[in-house]
């Protein structure tokens, strides 16, 4: 028997001890198939025992493997304990996103009135595809956003916390057929091009969300448009193609662009905290605190009379991980 075990090796064998699927596995850890096989591997070796039965079409645990499954996990339970003693006074970096959106910043700002001893760093990066890997590799800490809109095989590594369903709106040119409009039902967006942010890397979920509310109802999603990085920048390239956007009610306008909220029925936006399980830190349970609090207070958890959102975000906003 070895005198060390590399907590990595173990980490590697309960991740695919849970998923039985190595492919899986290696997407949760965020690594390379092949270097998650050497890891199991090189373990096994160190054990003196085969740890998983591998055929073309299953994955499972041998006795030996179900025999250490127990103590492997506590023995990671220990390290992150151990590591999180150490690690409670490093601030947490919190990606908001885009400094338009109104509910991650407001969690922010109370969290950071319940922990005032803590530093809560704010980004404006990316959307919660394009955080869900840093936050998986300890790049950062926690983010927003769809949670269903993310591949299950990230969802097994994340937790989350139900936020808001937070009504969506239109973004439209000022001379729009519809700007005069006080609401626009979605009817009316029929024959349309509506821009969700198609071809950026980072916002699938949200571009996933909007097909599934266009969906048999006429309206198209706009192409890619060139990838802004900024605030001003996305301002100008929108104002420039003059498409209408798809956006949460509360965001900031556009130049020569106004926006109203979409109804018949109210599209929902589901966001929810994220943030990799096992993290312990007292700026995430502030964090946690404050969108609580607010969701109670302003009722950020209630369903509109005739709210929409998809069957699968339905199931996983009245869960919590």
């Amino acid at each position: 028997m070895p005198g060390h075990l590399d907590p990595r090796l173990l980490r590697a064998f309960v991740t695919v001890a849970e998923e039985l699927h190595f492919t899986r596995a290696a997407v949760r850890l965020h690594t390379a198939q092949q270097a998650l096989s050497r890891d199991v591997r090189r373990l096994e070796r160190e054990l003196g025992a085969e740890l998983f039965v591998r055929t073309t079409r299953q994955v499972t645990l041998t006795p030996d493997g179900e025999r250490l499954l127990p103590y492997a996990r506590r023995v990671l339970r220990a390290q992150e304990e151990l590591l999180a003693a150490f690690d409670q006074a490093r601030p947490l970096l919190v990606d908001l996103n885009s400094p338009g959106l109104v509910t991650p910043r407001r969690v922010l700002l109370r969290a950071r009135e319940l922990a005032p001893g803590h530093e809560l760093m704010a980004r404006y990066e990316s959307g919660l595809t394009g955080a869900a890997g840093e936050l998986l590799a300890g790049r950062l800490d926690a983010s927003f956003g769809r949670f269903a809109g993310l591949d299950p095989a990230l969802r097994a590594g994340l937790a989350h916390q139900p936020v808001r369903y937070e009504p969506m709106a239109v973004v439209l040119p000022e001379d729009h057929r519809l700007a005069s409009r006080a609401e626009v039902p979605l009817a009316e967006l029929a024959g349309e091009t509506v821009y969700a942010g198609a071809g950026n890397p980072r916002t699938p979920e949200w571009t996933g969300l909007a097909r599934l509310l266009f969906e048999g109802r006429g309206i198209e999603i706009a192409p890619p448009a060139p990838l802004a990085v900024g605030e001003e920048e996305f301002q100008r390239v929108m104002a420039r193609t003059r498409t209408p956007v798809l956006a949460v009610v509360g965001f900031p306008a556009l130049p020569t662009m106004v926006s109203r909220p979409l109804v018949d029925p109210v599209p929902l936006s589901p966001v929810s905290l994220v943030w990799r399980k096992g993290l312990t830190h007292p700026a995430l349970d502030a964090l946690r605190r404050a969108a609580a609090r607010l969701a109670a207070e302003e009722g950020w958890l209630r369903r509109p009379a005739g709210g929409w959102i998809p069957a699968t975000d339905d199931v996983l906003m009245v869960s919590r991980h």
